[in-house]
């Protein structure tokens, strides 16, 4: 009888543990799916902020332009008042809202985990003031981007869902960041690969293997919910081919050349004007940003007067015209945008530069069309150049060709794409120092300092 209960006793100690056990595991179980439910919903969410960010930055940028075809005093009172407003909101409402967005991600995931005194620079308040206080800036007539920002705002929900997540899930802050800042990219440019790019190349040198599948179902659930309100159609449609190897050959190489010096001319000065500005006016920027920003309001006023409106907001439209070649499109359509991106840059406002970025190489190509008797049909040109000059700008040349390539369904062009970026992108280097991360290393440095005293004394 003894042995029988032992080894029943036995049987019961092998046996009872099993119930926590599976209770514990069930528990897990849930709490995984629970996790992934909610990175799901937050890279839907990305998708649809995205839409939203479109959406409002293009009806706005359209009554823009309506009016100033009506009255053409507007811009003149419009822009520098709405810039002027735009900023004191910015400032007063949501710092941390300024400028493109990628460089505040970038210095979002080097914060220090003791930092203090550091100012956030995602959050969800940053959603909703760089959305509004963005596309209202598009919607003056400033010539900014809707592209950069959504990376931040990419980033800023998935920073909020992160306090969400189950521990148990052990998924990193940063991973987070990265994911929801290429899911942002991928959405607003509806060019899903380019999302993955930008992730690799830009936000994060080297992905692990873990991230990896965080960052393609961000982009995945982020780019169907943008098909989904966008369409699946290319950004700027097909492009036709046209002119021998050789011919093609001297594109790129001219299209490298031009779009490489001109790039790298033009990150050096953003971030001159960022980070190493010096003077009079630079002290005048520092103490009366508001009035500054009036004052840059007024001189992209005057330039939209003197060419005619083209160089407001972010400048898709004309690109589109000029690789569908429909409209009359001026020669001086790329140098003045590239006056009007840096002075709306200066100006502190909230907005991006990738595609105004896009907007300069196509008019630059078109510039360089009749040299290559390419001005029947300068669409592979004009693919190049804003591929070379988005390229040079970013010195992220992966990521430039690709999101071309997926605009215009240029995968016949990609090798020429690929050539271009890489060649502009090595030229700009001995020009400029990379943008993005230079910008978000003066933002870090920034954010030190004036974290410090606050630590000591504290």
């Amino acid at each position: 009888m003894k042995s029988l209960l032992h080894a029943a006793g036995l049987r019961l100690s092998r046996i009872l543990p099993i119930f926590p056990q599976r209770r514990w595991r069930h528990k897990a179980y849930i709490l995984l799916w629970l996790g992934r439910l909610v990175f799901w919903g937050g890279a839907i969410g990305v998708g649809l902020l995205a839409v939203l960010f479109a959406k409002l930055s293009e009806f706005l940028n359209h009554q823009f332009v309506h009016a100033a075809e009506r009255h053409g005093w507007l811009p003149l009172l419009l822009t520098p008042l709405a810039g002027a407003l735009c900023v004191w909101i910015t400032q007063r409402y949501f710092p941390g809202a300024e400028g493109s967005g990628i460089p505040q991600a970038l210095a979002e995931m080097q914060r220090p985990a003791d930092a203090r005194g550091w100012k956030p620079l995602l959050s969800l308040r940053i959603i909703v003031g760089k959305i509004l206080v963005g596309a209202s800036a598009v919607g003056c007539g400033f010539s900014l981007g809707r592209e950069g920002p959504s990376v931040q705002v990419g980033a800023s929900l998935m920073h909020t869902i992160h306090g969400l997540l189950p521990r148990s899930l052990r998924i990193l802050r940063n991973h987070l960041l990265v994911a929801g800042g290429a899911a942002g990219i991928a959405a607003a440019f509806n060019a899903p690969l380019a999302g993955i790019m930008f992730a690799i190349e830009e936000m994060s040198r080297g992905v692990e293997a873990r991230m990896s599948g965080l960052i393609i179902t961000a982009i995945v659930l982020a780019g169907v919910t943008a098909q989904s309100q966008m369409g699946n159609g290319n950004y700027f449609g097909n492009i036709l081919i046209i002119g021998s190897d050789g011919e093609q050959l001297e594109a790129v190489a001219l299209s490298a050349l031009v779009c490489g010096l001109a790039g790298g001319l033009f990150a050096r000065m953003m971030i001159l004007g960022a980070l190493a500005w010096r003077g009079r006016l630079a002290d005048f920027r520092r103490e009366r940003p508001i009035w500054f920003a009036a004052a840059c309001g007024l001189l992209v006023a005057c330039l939209g007067l003197v060419t005619g409106g083209v160089i407001y907001g972010s400048g898709l439209e004309q690109t589109r015209a000029l690789l569908e070649a429909e409209g009359n499109i001026p020669w001086y359509f790329g140098p003045a945008k590239f006056v009007a991106t840096l002075m709306a840059y200066l100006s502190g406002l909230p907005g991006g530069i990738f595609a105004p970025a896009l907007s300069i190489g196509a008019g630059l190509g078109h510039d360089l069309a009749p040299l290559l008797d390419q001005s029947a049909a300068p669409a592979m040109l004009l693919a190049l150049c804003m591929a070379g000059f988005l390229a040079a700008v970013t010195q992220a040349p992966i990521t430039s060709f690709v999101i071309v390539m997926e605009m215009v369904d240029g995968y016949s062009l990609v090798i020429s794409l690929m050539a271009v970026s890489l060649l502009s992108s090595g030229l700009s280097r001995l020009i400029s120092a990379p943008l993005y991360p230079t910008l978000a290393a003066g933002l870090v440095a920034r954010q030190t300092a004036q974290a410090a005293p606050e630590s000591r004394s504290a």
